[in-house]
């Protein structure tokens, strides 16, 4: 596919260009939103206000770097605004301490389906998540988390680490689980 082609199509308002941008990264974009959210209707909303940000913006975009990636970024921006301006969420989405159940320093050797991993994250609170996601599947530094929520980068570490350690615990629990159900005991 024609990127450059496109994107330009895209700026001039051309319906089939953007039909055809549209249709090429929604079913991505939509997962990344769904990492944020915690029901496929939010996620769709907020997939709708990313493509409305991203082509109001398209013209911003300097055909450096992927054009996926230009557009995640979008995505990720807005389902932040989401969750920090979406009653539901706000409760959820502070970034208290809470205590947690002691989780060994191993990680867990098991082997989840991304499909049970991706259910586990997003069971976590959404804080949690919403943090982990951000540095665990999209790549950012504590630094650019602490600095796009307002929080501190040592907020952000504590916060990845708890998620973390939930996350391993919950796995260790399944294992033992999976372990027991396979050999008849309980």
């Amino acid at each position: 596919m024609d990127y450059r082609k496109l994107v330009t199509d895209c700026i001039k308002g051309i319906p089939d260009a953007q039909r055809q941008l549209y249709e090429h990264f929604a079913p991505a974009m939509l997962g990344v939103c769904f990492r944020y959210t915690k029901s496929i209707a939010d996620a769709e909303d907020v997939l709708q206000d990313g493509f409305v940000k991203v082509f109001k913006h398209l013209s911003s975009y300097k055909f450096e770097g992927e054009l996926g990636g230009w557009i995640r970024k979008i995505m990720v921006n807005t389902a932040l605004n989401f969750l920090k301006t979406n009653k539901k969420y706000q409760y959820d989405l502070s970034f208290s301490e809470m205590p947690l159940h002691p989780v060994s320093v191993n990680d867990p050797v098991i082997q989840l389906q991304t499909k049970e991993l991706s259910e586990l994250i997003r069971q976590l609170p959404t804080g949690f998540q919403t943090i982990f996601n951000l540095h665990a599947v999209e790549g950012y530094t504590h630094v650019e988390i602490a600095s796009m929520l307002g929080i501190s980068d040592g907020t952000s570490r504590s916060q990845y680490a708890r998620a973390r350690a939930l996350l391993i615990g919950w796995i260790e629990k399944f294992s033992l689980k999976e372990q027991q159900e396979r050999y008849g005991r309980k």
